[in-house]
């Protein structure tokens, strides 16, 4: 049985540093950004009473989405025995706790008052699924930060499976907590719908590997460590199989709205005549972040090089954050309904679109976000062991089987 090792990179070359220089940069331009949003107040952003959730969270939600997808390489390695994913699995690891830390700190900054965090960890409104998500963000660092000690200390190895399994479950926990966020609003009609739950964790995995990829390819490119076709051949289908079903869940959960008369005015807003978000569900979510992804991975040619599979990777993150803009903002600017079911009228903002523009602030404080998921990944591969020293064809054939993997 032959064996694979784990080693650090060097992490002293020009490239390195170049790369930590440039993630920090967009590190301090994110702070920069919530300390300006924090001594001006929200008017400086493109946020209004009507859209309280803007370009942050449209950020940090696609950041905690993807750290929950990061891990599927992981669990399909330890929980469903696939032998071949178990050398990609620390990495699985590490890409979860540090996306999940990226979006966690773009959405405490952008409360205005982080120091108010605490008060939102130690006083529970259970009856608000957002209690439920503090409890399941801390959980999955926790659990994750345990799977991956169970991975790395040869000791603890047997408790890998047992301890991946609780990861896997905690993740799809986490998920369908965020994707609850949004569906629980019943007086959202882009939201309200149980279908938001699974269609967020389908999406997870594909957002989640899509990361995986680059980062990987990324990582064996500049380090010149050997990385072998079949592994990236083999998360290319995985890719693909999860770009198919996710555009398959956004097309039943739009078709089953069209199915309820109360939806079809949101509907129309979506797919219709909704401006920049319905062009950007079109263009974005389904073109550029499903459909090409699709043809480029399916392609005879273009599937097989890894130019192309890096471009629809990149393709699949673009889309990802076109979807939560138009779930997000485009959900919050179609009008309010105050009383579901009931007829009512004002003179405030009745059946009036809300518009929303993101400030630079905004953007650049979701950008710090991915920069600091960025920064915790690319000095986690420098002081620990997450990466096989190779993961060369040879190499994964000799070990495709093998039940342990050596440090």
């Amino acid at each position: 049985m032959s064996s694979i090792a784990f080693r650090q990179i060097e992490g002293r070359s020009a490239g390195y540093y170049m790369l930590l220089a440039a993630l920090g940069l967009f590190v301090l331009f994110g702070l920069g950004s919530a300390y300006y949003m924090e001594e001006h107040g929200h008017i400086v952003t493109g946020m209004t009473n009507q859209v309280v959730w803007g370009m942050p969270h449209v950020f940090a939600v696609f950041l905690i989405v993807a750290a929950s997808g990061a891990l599927n390489v992981a669990s399909i390695g330890s929980v469903f025995g696939k032998t071949m994913y178990k050398p990609l699995a620390p990495l699985s690891g590490l890409l979860a706790i540090a996306l999940l830390a990226g979006g966690l700190t773009v959405l405490m900054l952008d409360l205005g008052r982080p120091d108010r965090v605490i008060i939102a960890m130690t006083y529970y409104n259970f009856k608000s699924v957002f209690a439920w998500n503090v409890f399941l963000y801390t959980g999955f660092f926790t659990i994750v930060a345990a799977y991956i000690w169970t991975m790395m200390e040869r000791r603890m190895n047997v408790f890998t499976k047992s301890v991946g399994v609780a990861a896997f479950i905690w993740r799809l926990l986490l998920t369908t907590g965020t994707g609850s966020i949004f569906g629980f609003l019943v007086a959202r009609q882009a939201y309200d719908s149980a279908l938001l739950a699974p269609m967020f964790i389908i999406m997870s995995f594909a957002y989640g590997l899509a990361v995986y990829l680059l980062v990987l390819m990324a990582a064996y490119s500049h380090t010149n460590r050997p990385l072998g076709d079949k592994v990236v051949l083999r998360l290319k289908k995985l890719l693909a199989v999860f770009i198919s079903a996710s555009l398959y869940f956004v097309a039943v959960f739009h078709m089953t709205n069209l199915y309820f008369a109360k939806k079809h005015g949101i509907e129309s807003f979506i797919l219709v005549n909704g401006g920049i978000y319905t062009q950007l569900f079109w263009i974005g979510q389904i073109l550029i972040g499903g459909i090409l992804p699709l043809v480029i991975l399916f392609h005879p040619t273009l599937g097989k090089s890894r130019s192309w599979i890096a471009i629809s990777s990149v393709m699949v993150i673009l889309g990802g954050l076109a979807q939560m803009y138009v779930t997000i903002i485009g959900g919050q600017a179609f009008p309010l309904e105050l009383f579901p079911g009931m007829h009512e009228s004002s003179s405030f903002y009745d059946g009036v679109i809300h518009g929303y523009h993101a400030s630079l602030p905004e953007t650049m404080l979701g950008i710090g976000g991915i920069a600091i998921a960025g920064v915790i990944a690319a000095f986690g591969i420098k002081v620990l062991r997450f990466l096989p020293d190779s993961l060369d064809d040879k190499v994964i054939d000799a070990n495709h089987g093998s039940k342990a993997l050596s440090k």
